[in-house]
């Protein structure tokens, strides 16, 4: 049997930790390959879980470099991973930030670094809810990251495009000591490089052609407050390195300046890209994924919390129709059945969309299924299924483009990809951009290529 993981007292640099969240909450360390095996038996198991729901030998950790693999070893209550039962005998990846509750007992996967301690004892409470099963797995995302949000720990939201990871970021900033400062929202996927540079860190008077006067950095404006960098996936590897600096130092240099500026902010990142894994490829440097996943969560799409759709929608409506002063109509019993059949491959964002369409079609009372525009979401929904498998964390509803350089001809399908992915975010190139896993400069350019007419702005 493999050797058991030693529990982390310190730091651990570049390592896998497996936060145990029963009645002794603690940080285990993980060995980067061999197996785990998690249960009651003190002779059989090399984590030991002294819970009555848990079976002798209970559960299967496979580590290995790139990933860890869970495998409920036919246990008597049961293995579930961020709220689905596991198949017995089935080896599921365990992606980080995701509960898998063995048994009655609550345990999280994230990334090996940072000051384990300083947080792991504020999420011990979680371990009720989660052990009771209270609650959606939004629910659960949602109570974690209320834990989180007093700490000044960095944080890395995964999910999918249009999850809603902007209004966790927001949560979280409310929740946090810094509430009363300001957040600011940064999109890395929507500016160029030398403009992303001037804009975050600020330059001085004569940097560059048309900087005529001195001007501070977004990062310096928001000092005291939080920083949410939105698509951290998109940033150009140039600007990596000096956001690493930013980060490390907590200073700031402007373009053209000799001088460091201190800032005092808290980063919250977000991405629907598999970042350990861009690390692992030298397309994402490693150091900087580390400082950004202090703690990491997964948001789940909109399929996987269907059970909150009527509250959801209910919501959306209301705040459509108050936006346009009218009494919000009802979702009729039919027309919330058409929307739960739907997979969403846009998630919230989609669903809002769709609403917000049948709310200006309706009789104003009640939104029939012949309200919703049901033959375009599921011609939509078979482009997006028509594309290659998703991504094992941020499942990207579309294949990744080939570069800018190619010829479009050796993508067939690509045409009706960009065209699906501007109808599912109504013609903004820069969301487009990102459902179809590219930049929006290299959008554009296939655009003019198979001369699809560029959305106007609206």
């Amino acid at each position: 049997m493999s050797e058991a993981p030693t529990v982390t007292r310190t730091t651990a640099v570049g390592r896998r930790v497996l936060l145990v969240l029963d009645a002794s909450p603690r940080a285990l360390s993980l060995p980067e390959t061999g197996q785990l095996h998690v249960g009651r038996s003190a002779s059989s198991a090399d984590l030991v879980l002294d819970d009555p729901s848990i079976s002798r030998l209970h559960v299967r950790l496979t580590l290995e470099p790139g990933r860890v693999l869970a495998t409920d070893l036919e246990s008597k209550n049961g293995t579930r991973l961020g709220g689905r039962a596991l198949a017995p005998s089935i080896a599921t990846e365990l992606p980080f930030g995701v509960v898998l509750e063995i048994g009655d007992v609550p345990v999280v996967l994230q990334p090996g670094h940072g000051a384990i301690e300083q947080w792991v004892e504020r999420l011990a409470p979680e371990r009720q809810d989660a052990a009771a099963g209270a609650g959606t797995a939004m629910q659960r995302v949602r109570r974690i990251l209320a834990r989180v949000a007093p700490d000044d720990v960095s944080v890395l939201l995964l999910g999918e495009t249009g999850a809603g990871k902007e209004l966790l970021a927001e949560a979280l900033h409310q929740g946090s000591p810094r509430a009363r400062g300001p957040l600011l929202r940064l999109n890395c996927a929507a500016m160029g490089e030398s403009l992303f540079e001037s804009e975050l860190f600020g330059h001085e008077k004569g940097a560059f052609t048309g900087a005529v006067a001195q001007k501070a950095g977004l990062l310096e404006s928001a000092h005291g407050g939080t920083v949410f960098l939105d698509e951290i996936g998109e940033l150009p590897l140039g600007l990596q390195s000096k956001l690493l600096r930013a980060i490390e130092q907590r200073v700031v240099r402007r373009v053209g300046g000799r001088v460091d500026l201190p800032i005092d902010v808290r980063f919250v990142s977000a991405t629907n890209r598999d970042l350990e894994a861009e690390s692992a490829r030298g397309t994402f440097r490693s150091d900087l994924y580390f400082r950004l996943s202090g703690f990491t969560v997964r948001v789940p799409p909109l399929r996987e919390r269907l059970d909150e759709l009527p509250e959801l929608a209910a919501s959306i409506l209301t705040a459509a129709a108050t936006e346009r002063r009218i009494t919000a109509p009802r979702l009729s019993t039919a027309s919330l059945a058409a929307l739960r059949a739907h997979p969403w491959p846009g998630n919230v964002r989609e669903l809002k969309n769709v609403l917000v369409q049948a709310l200006i079609l309706s009789d104003g009372r009640v939104i029939e299924p012949s309200d919703l525009p049901l033959e375009e979401m599921r011609a939509r929904a078979k482009s997006l299924a028509d594309a290659t498998p998703r991504a094992s964390v941020a499942e990207a509803p579309l294949p990744a483009m080939a570069p800018a350089s190619a010829h479009p001809s050796t993508d067939p399908g690509l045409r009706e990809r960009i065209e699906a992915a501007l109808q599912t975010t109504a013609g903004n190139q820069t969301e487009a951009a990102r459902l179809l896993g590219i930049s929006r400069r290299t959008l554009i350019h296939r655009l003019e290529e198979l001369g699809i007419a560029r959305p106007r702005k609206r």
